[in-house]
């Protein structure tokens, strides 16, 4: 099949659909040869800043010499961005020939599979078939049922920050929702977790000690934060100073300090990465649409905040940058996201809204959204429709002096980024 085609048949079902074990992926990847076998993993779970810890993780191993693939999710613009090796995405080429042969082993096997779950696979074969040395696996959702939980014990288990998010699916405490994520932790591998609410860690500690994981926990008291502009961080953490982050956003710099607690666990276990490697790495790290500058005069900032605890670091980020300001929002968010705490927490801020939906069945209608900023929260709102009317009006009435900052969903994102690169306004 051709690329179009390839996608047609990775969209055929709804990722809902996937919570139903691993014996149907774990036949489909025997019939290809079982090429996650064939890898070694950097597993990374969380609520918010897994992303931004696997693309840290990736860019210091690539620098270090490591032919590293990297899967995430969503994507942005283009399913291609979710499975790379070396920075470089999927070509259509070999995504095409990977999903073809997708397809014959389940047509072989009889078995069925979820978007989630072909992508998943897709990544193995390719990574396989480029000789990565790492794969940086992002989960996708919870841990446990989790399609990437099918690998075998990683070289390190991670796990980011967490926050409430599909309660409907992983349980309505955070608790339940990281007892979820923590069944990535294998029995005897190492586990990296970011320091956090004392009921998640102390699930982790739980899973780990039960697992024999060695355990190590990021230490925010030997975090520093030296500078901040928006065109560099610079940070101190245990014994390394003045690390230049090439990504934007105050709460970047705790996302690094996991980073670096991962890599030095690699090199315990005898992995060479130099510490030239290390800084080079942390500052040449790129995460489009995560606090993103889009443009300079007049100032578009772009952040895939999509839930309370994003739009929470969200708002301490532009506090940081920008104090004493008040902001344009562009709003467009997932009628299952907790929004209205999202609205709580980031109206104080605003000056006024543009509602915009993005073209998925999840997303809430723009003409609720900004009826609900109006009348809960007295604030200009306007209806704009989809993304791209959005982006017009704003643009169209956005004076230098104001910023405009769009966030509520990571699919909006994308889109935004669509519009940005084809119209040729990107920074």
């Amino acid at each position: 099949m051709n690329y179009t085609e390839a996608i047609k048949y990775t969209e055929t079902r709804m990722w809902k659909n996937g919570f139903n074990g691993f014996d149907r992926m774990k036949t489909v990847l025997a019939h290809l040869g079982d090429p996650q076998k064939q890898l070694r993993f950097i597993h990374v779970a969380g609520s918010n800043g897994k992303g931004s810890t696997c693309a840290m993780v990736s860019s210091v191993l690539r620098c270090a010499g490591y032919t590293t693939g990297l899967f995430i999710s969503p994507h942005l613009i283009k399913y291609n961005e979710r499975i790379s090796v070396n920075g470089t995405d999927i070509s259509d080429d070999d995504f095409a020939l990977g999903v073809t042969l997708i397809k014959e082993a389940c047509e072989t096997t009889g078995c069925e599979l979820t978007i989630f779950e072909r992508l998943t696979i897709l990544c193995f074969w390719y990574c396989a078939r480029m000789h990565a040395d790492f794969v940086v696996l992002e989960v996708g959702l919870g841990g446990r049922c989790d399609s990437t939980n099918v690998i075998d014990a990683p070289e390190v288990s991670v796990i980011a920050h967490m926050a409430l998010e599909h309660t409907e699916i992983l349980g309505d405490t955070l608790e339940k929702i990281t007892a979820e994520k923590a069944e990535i932790i294998k029995e005897g591998c190492p586990v990296v977790m970011m320091h956090q609410d004392e009921g998640a860690m102390q699930v982790v500690r739980a899973k780990a000690a039960a697992m024999h994981a060695p355990l190590t926990e990021t230490a925010p008291g030997e975090e520093t934060l030296v500078s901040a502009t928006l065109g560099l961080q610079v940070i101190d953490y245990r014994s390394r100073k003045n690390v230049k982050l090439g990504l934007f956003g105050e709460y970047q710099y705790r996302n690094s300090a996991l980073a670096l607690d991962v890599i030095d666990v690699l090199i315990k276990k005898g992995y060479s990465i130099s510490e030239e490697a290390i800084y080079e790495g942390m500052e040449q790290v790129s995460w489009p649409g995560r606090f993103q500058m889009l443009c300079q005069s007049p100032m578009i900032l772009l952040d895939g905040a999509h839930n309370p605890d994003g739009a929470q670091v969200l708002k301490t980020s532009l506090e940081t940058y920008f104090p004493g300001r008040k902001f344009r929002f562009m709003m467009g968010v997932m009628a299952d996201k907790h929004y209205e705490e999202m609205l709580q927490i980031i109206t104080p801020l605003a000056e006024s809204f543009t509602c915009v939906a993005v073209e998925d069945a999840r997303a809430l209608d723009s003409d609720s959204l900004a009826a609900l900023i109006r009348q809960n929260y007295g604030i200009p709102a306007r209806d704009a429709g989809s993304v791209a009317q959005g982006l017009e009006l704003e643009l169209a009435d956005q004076t230098k002096d104001q910023i405009l900052v769009i966030f509520g969903s990571l699919y909006q994102a994308g889109d935004v980024l669509h519009y940005f690169k084809e119209h040729g306004l990107m920074a």
